[in-house]
């Protein structure tokens, strides 16, 4: 039974993503103020979320789903987010919110451009967190924490649900970041989805080899680490090629060229830069994981308590007193490339070639931190995304 009380949100598609965002909310301390209303393409989903207490109530019926609702989150698969759009437009509250999950941007913000109405604000958004299982089963809310949080407002987008949907990303636990829909697609193209593609590509590869058996009862760890994404939702991942084809095709040419790259220095035995190009890259990936690169958010954001700009838009001003409850940001990773002081019984012995090409990459990097020139790199001038 409907609680007409309370701001209604409403998240329709209740799957990892909608799931998650349910079950945050709730952990976020606004569940007393706010009543989550669920809709998924499947009873069982909506029964199971409200039992794992994601949501409050689930509603089948999709225009009662959205009626009167001040916050609708679209989680659907990038396919269906057309047809929600359009069968939710005649059904919205004017004033309300409309936001959504999917993995690509600018075709969605077309979608919506044209199907919502003038009434409502759409604001695109892209929670940076997934697994390679799917469902409400697998939902988790602390699934965002820490993560970024893409945010693409729409050009008639009001500043307030702007605000609401960069407080809703820091209620989750998530770090806002503003960019606009092509700029997300291409990025997204080479962080998200070029490794979805890479995964499945080897998975594809050693799996249609007539020595599979042999290579599958060798796999072990690294194996099943690289090829994880391969197991998510074939539909999703449907969607990403449909509405990314231009941006993905670019950034598998570079990998395309990269692996080139790597063959080259095999075939002609060019050991000394491959071994710098291991140890490059193993160094820059530990810092990277030690301390991954922040992008800051715009000025005219607001610098508020963690939550606090979503719970007094959504709540007409309240803040609810359990929001100072909520679990602090983690600390950053701690360093995990740390350099082991050299044992009394080192102090004589030589320097091993890779020990030396360690140091000299160090040094490398030492120098680009301090703004000298980093070594010459090819000429990418042609290239747009370089």
């Amino acid at each position: 039974m409907a609680d007409n009380t309370k701001q209604k949100i409403t998240i329709i598609g209740l799957g990892l993503i909608g799931g998650s965002i349910g079950l945050a909310l709730k952990a976020g301390g606004i569940g007393n103020q706010v009543e989550i209303v669920g809709h998924d393409k499947t009873i069982e989903a909506e029964h199971l979320a409200k039992k794992r207490g994601a949501i409050d109530r689930g509603e089948h019926n999709l225009p009662r789903a959205v009626e009167g609702a001040a916050l609708i989150i679209v989680a659907v698969p990038i396919p269906a987010v057309a047809e929600v759009f359009q069968q939710i437009a005649p059904h919205l509250t004017a004033g309300a919110v409309v936001t959504d999950t999917a993995s690509t941007k600018a075709q969605v913000m077309r979608w919506a451009e044209a199907a919502l109405p003038e009434s409502v604000s759409f604001v695109g958004g892209h929670p940076m967190g997934g697994k390679e299982i799917s469902g409400i089963e697998a939902a988790d809310a602390e699934l965002f924490r820490g993560r970024a949080y893409c945010i693409c407002p729409s050009v008639n987008a009001a500043p307030e649900a702007i605000k609401q949907i960069t407080g809703l990303a820091q209620l989750i636990g998530a770090e806002p970041l503003f960019m606009e829909a092509e700029e997300h697609d291409q990025y997204a193209a080479a962080i998200s989805h070029l490794p979805l593609v890479v995964s499945t590509a080897l998975f594809t590869l050693m799996r249609s080899s007539p020595s599979w058996e042999d290579l599958g009862s060798m796999a072990s760890s690294g194996f099943r680490d690289v090829t994880r994404l391969a197991s998510g939702e074939p539909e999703m991942s449907l969607g990403i090629w449909l509405t990314n084809r231009e941006a993905l095709i670019h950034w598998l040419e570079r990998m395309i060229a990269e692996l080139g790259r790597f063959r080259e220095m095999l075939k002609d035995a060019q050991d000394e830069a491959l071994l710098k190009t291991f140890t490059e890259a193993r160094l820059q990936r530990d810092q990277f994981i030690a301390e991954p690169p922040r992008r800051r958010m715009p000025a005219d954001v607001p610098k508020v308590e963690k939550g606090q700009v979503f719970a007094q838009m959504i709540l007409g001003g309240k803040m609810a007193e359990n929001l100072r409850r909520m679990k602090e940001m983690p600390q950053a990773l701690e360093q995990q490339s740390k350099q082991a002081a050299a044992s009394p019984g080192d102090r004589g012995r030589k320097k091993t070639f890779a020990e030396k090409i360690e140091e000299g990459v160090r040094r490398d990097l030492e120098k680009m931190e301090r703004g000298a020139p980093p070594p010459a790199e090819p000429d990418r001038s042609s290239d747009p995304l370089k």
